[in-house]
């Protein structure tokens, strides 16, 4: 269970950026009692309990990069990181922007610690280093969602904000939708498989902590998705409960898309992002929910699932599957249904929505980035969260950005630099105008050449070219704003 996690928490924290942006525009660059405090020489320590690491260049800007980072399952390594890889580091740095991150003084669903680690590692940049003439917010995954939390929360504090590959439709909705994909397995395969071995009823909600029952409850669940794997109609019920929450059928940055129509692949693709990135989640990760929330914060009361399946973006798979393995796909869709469903705990569903759920308010530039094919952070999460700020009102502070690859936070270094030089841009000139074309973009991160346009492979950077790509995501399937519950 231990490498399984080292695993998930490397790609949860993968990828960064760098700029070869000027900042000329700006006044004099800033000086610093901390400059010259980068690389082994960086300024670190802790506050309240969480690490942090501060990297100032001589040369300092006066803009200051504040990092949040990925998702860390409890017992797992947590040092203070400021930016998302090395050589985005290093590049920043010679660009004469300082870094700076919190480990957070909680692993896990850790937003609450985060917001105030974060804003505690400013005060003391601060009163440290001297006060920025202005912070740049990002961060990835659970990064991306704090990101984006920072700037509702704080917007004084913050110039823009760049949210990568973030969990933007917020805690209660993603949650929800992450327990529909886990319903559609208990009922239509862990429940069927324990009365065949005459086993107790799998939990998908309200767990005990124990890690041992966790492993082997997980164990469980992987071992019955890995049985469905091995037939037509188990296959044809892991793509339905992919399509309840929108898992796309692509699985590796490296290689093409599978054809529109190439639903074996597909499928095969879907059952890889569950078995190996999503599950966890859904038994450690919820676990690790419900004990800091108090309780289970979701819950499916009132969920039409014939209506949900309607509006998945993976209707088409699933319809061509079922009819494959020559099942009834409206019956087991009347069966999740008919089946008893879960409620929450008022306090939880309270809990997560503070950390966080978004009302839409921007005050500053917002640009988001997202891959098309994140199967552990939907790039339907973008609509949600574009749906709540134009409701809002704020539709001009928010761009959104993506890039036409498989996997979680999979962006290349160009790619990112690309992204954060058209937020240094943005507040260069205060507009946006055409900076978020796909044709723009993809000039911009090609033109940083050959070192910058990489994947990491197995420890191995592959010349990867860039790929912006004009993308409108399909609607999120659970959405819940902090005006109304979406439904």
């Amino acid at each position: 269970m231990k490498s399984r996690y080292l695993i998930i928490v490397a790609l949860l924290v993968f990828i960064g950026g760098v700029t070869t942006a000027s900042t000329a525009a700006y006044a004099a660059p800033a000086t610093s009692s901390c400059a010259g405090h980068v690389g082994s020489s960086a300024l670190t320590g802790s506050i309240g309990g969480a690490a942090y690491k501060i990297e100032v260049p001589i040369n300092w800007n006066g803009t200051l990069a504040l990092y949040s980072h990925g998702y860390v399952f409890p017992g797992q390594p947590n040092p203070a990181t400021d930016v998302g890889d090395p050589l985005t580091g290093a590049a920043l740095l010679s660009q004469g922007y300082a870094l700076a991150g919190s480990s957070y003084s909680s692993q896990g669903w850790a937003l609450q610690q985060a917001f105030q680690d974060q804003i505690a590692l400013l005060n003391f940049f601060d009163q440290t280093c001297g006060h920025p003439f202005r912070t740049i917010a990002w961060g990835h995954s659970l990064g991306g969602i704090i990101t984006a939390g920072l700037a509702q929360l704080f917007p004084n504090r913050f110039s823009a904000a760049l949210p990568m590959c973030g969990v933007l439709a917020g805690g209660v909705g993603t949650w929800n939708q992450a327990l529909d994909g886990a319903f559609a397995f208990k009922v239509l395969l862990a429940d069927p498989a324990s009365q065949i071995e005459n086993l107790p009823p799998l939990p998908i909600v309200n767990f005990n902590p124990d890690p041992t029952q966790l492993s082997n409850e997980l164990n469980e669940a992987e071992g019955i998705l890995g049985a469905a794997q091995g037939t037509p109609q188990g296959r044809a019920r892991i793509a339905l409960l992919s399509a309840l929450g929108d898992t796309p059928g692509w699985f590796t940055p490296t290689s093409p898309e599978p054809a529109a129509n190439d639903f074996i692949d597909q499928e095969a693709n879907q059952f890889d992002w569950a078995s190996q990135v999503d599950f966890p989640f859904l038994f450690f990760g919820r676990a690790e929910l419900e004990g800091r929330a108090g309780g289970n914060p979701s819950w499916n009361l009132g969920v039409n699932y014939f209506e949900q399946f309607a509006k998945s973006a993976n209707k088409q798979e699933v319809e061509a599957l079922y009819k494959q393995a020559g099942l009834n796909l409206a019956q087991d869709l009347a069966a999740l249904n008919q089946a008893p469903r879960i409620t929450a705990k008022p306090q939880a569903v309270q809990y997560l929505a503070k950390f966080i759920t978004f009302n839409g308010d921007l005050d500053i530039p917002v640009l988001t980035m997202h891959t098309t094919g994140d199967g552990l952070v939907v790039n339907q999460d973008e609509q949600a969260y574009k749906s709540a700020v134009d409701e809002h009102g704020d539709a001009s502070q928010l761009r959104q950005i993506f890039v036409s690859r498989a996997g979680h936070c999979a962006f290349t270094p160009a790619e990112t630099l690309a992204a954060f030089q058209t937020l240094i841009n943005r507040l260069n000139t205060g507009r946006w105008d055409h900076s978020t074309d796909v044709n723009l973009l993809n000039q911009e991160a090609t033109a940083l050449g050959p070192s910058f346009n990489v994947f990491s492979v197995g420890g191995k950077l592959v010349p990867t070219p860039s790929a912006f790509v004009s993308f409108r995501p399909t609607v999120f399937l659970r959405p819940f704003n902090a005006d109304h519950d979406g439904h």
